[in-house]
């Protein structure tokens, strides 16, 4: 059986971590190669960096930080924010990325999946979805939750699928920095239906929500910033209550 994973998110602005409750409000969470080391030291199985403000800005990722994370930790990581074309992930992946993310572009330019699974083969290629619960149904959003689209959660998460993406990563934008848990009966929805690794992202608050996330969600991986960053779960904690609960996890 393959191994739950635990991944810290560190959301970067203007060259420092920050984070948000339902993407606004965003307060500093520290510097993001200090916390990555920690990360790393604790136990984490991988990392998330996102320039939040790359796509509504307009710039590319800081590709100078990349380098700084590669040459300071030893867990992959995944780098993302203003990723619009082949030449953003070779120029990231040169600079030690091991996988990207794409959220705006791909809504924008869905061959931008095909694309990155061709030249750098699916494991590389990670799909962010930030979505919320509308009258109609599961709602995507572009530009760091900024901008409602038409398109469906499900659907939309089958279509990246088929694409080639290696991983989806679902924000529930309702969920984000709330932490009473997250939104499981979607992740189901979405484990039941594709074929590739869930990331769960918003609403982490306690220990037993990862528990949750990972039976009742049935996601492969729970991703977590607040949490993380202002000391209220340490990892190597939260990794030995999740296998006394019977979760299978790397400790």
């Amino acid at each position: 059986m393959i191994s739950k994973r635990i991944i810290p998110c560190l959301d970067i602005k203007a060259g420092q971590t920050v984070k948000g409750t339902n993407f606004i409000n965003l307060r500093s969470a520290g510097d993001p190669i200090e916390l990555g080391q920690l990360y790393s030291d604790q136990g984490a199985d991988e990392l998330v960096y996102l320039d939040i403000t790359a796509s509504f800005e307009g710039r590319k990722t800081f590709t100078e930080l990349v380098k700084k994370v590669a040459a300071n930790i030893s867990i992959p990581f995944t780098v993302g924010g203003g990723i619009h074309e082949i030449g953003d992930v070779d120029r990231l992946l040169n600079a030690g990325a091991d996988k990207v993310s794409i959220n705006s572009s791909a809504i924008k330019n869905p061959n931008l999946i095909n694309d990155i699974a061709k030249h750098f083969g699916s494991q590389v290629c990670v799909v962010a979805i930030d979505a919320k619960k509308r009258p109609n149904g599961w709602k995507c959003f572009l530009n760091g939750g900024r901008i409602e689209t038409d398109k469906e959660l499900f659907s939309w998460a089958k279509e990246a699928n088929d694409r080639g993406a290696g991983e989806i990563l679902f924000t529930s934008m309702d969920h984000d920095g709330v932490k009473n848990g997250f939104a499981n009966e979607p992740l189901a929805r979405l484990s039941s239906t594709l074929s590739i690794p869930i990331i769960a992202s918003g609403g982490a608050g306690k220990m037993e929500h990862f528990k949750d996330v990972f039976i009742e969600g049935k996601a492969d991986v729970a991703l977590a910033a607040s949490v993380f960053h202002f000391g209220e779960i340490q990892i190597p904690k939260l990794k030995q209550y999740l296998c006394n609960e019977g979760i299978n996890i790397r400790l």
